[in-house]
């Protein structure tokens, strides 16, 4: 058994919880998600496999874990963006920012792989359950402003943030230019907007 370096056997846990999710999230983003491995983890760590099965019992356990411990974080911040415009534009603009900033920022890279990680049903519907939580600001801002069916629209949204994420890896020198393609094409759609600018074009009256 491994020596507790803690006061109680709670608090030893948690901190070797801890060890194992950081040393989780900078094998995938140092190495991919393809290293992600319970044995891989083990050696990088120094733990036998046996004891990493008293916390994991499978890869699956593993990915949800480092996932299901960065969304709430994750959740909290696009709460706090969407927390200050005061209009409908203002609010799904905001969003759709920081989701972008958080998913094009190396600290959660990890998180953001393992998101559309290939998982069984249990460990999918933990991730699902967590994603609610990004969403739920946004369906929240929709349906005060009276737009209709706000979780299809909010799920909408979230597609074009999708998006704009891997075009964001395949255009890495230009991050800033996918994130306000971004935007625009949330808020104004493709009609309208003026191929030089990328802002809406003016309306006859």
């Amino acid at each position: 058994m491994p020596r507790i370096s803690e006061p109680t056997v709670a608090e030893h846990r948690a901190r070797q919880l801890r060890t194992l999710l950081d040393a989780a999230r900078a094998l995938v983003a140092e190495e991919g998600i393809e290293a992600l491995s319970l044995a891989a983890l083990a050696r990088r760590v120094g733990l036998s496999r046996p004891s990493l099965y008293e916390y994991f019992r499978s890869k699956d356990d593993l990915v949800a874990a480092i996932v299901e411990e960065e969304l709430p974080r994750w959740a909290a911040l696009v709460e706090r963006a969407l927390a200050d415009p005061p209009d409908l534009v203002g609010k799904v603009t905001a969003y759709i920012r920081v989701q972008l900033e958080v998913m094009t920022d190396g600290r959660h890279a990890a998180a953001v792989a393992l998101v559309e990680h290939a998982l069984a049903e249990p460990a999918r519907e933990r991730i699902r359950e967590g994603h609610a939580q990004l969403l739920r600001p946004l369906v929240n801002a929709l349906a005060d402003s009276g737009v209709p069916d706000p979780e299809l629209r909010a799920e909408l949204v979230q597609g074009i943030v999708d998006a704009a994420a891997t075009a964001a890896q395949r255009r890495s020198d230009r991050p800033g230019a996918v994130i306000e393609a971004a935007v625009a094409q949330a808020v104004h759609g493709c009609v309208g907007i003026r191929p030089d600018a990328g802002q809406p074009a003016a309306r006859a009256s």
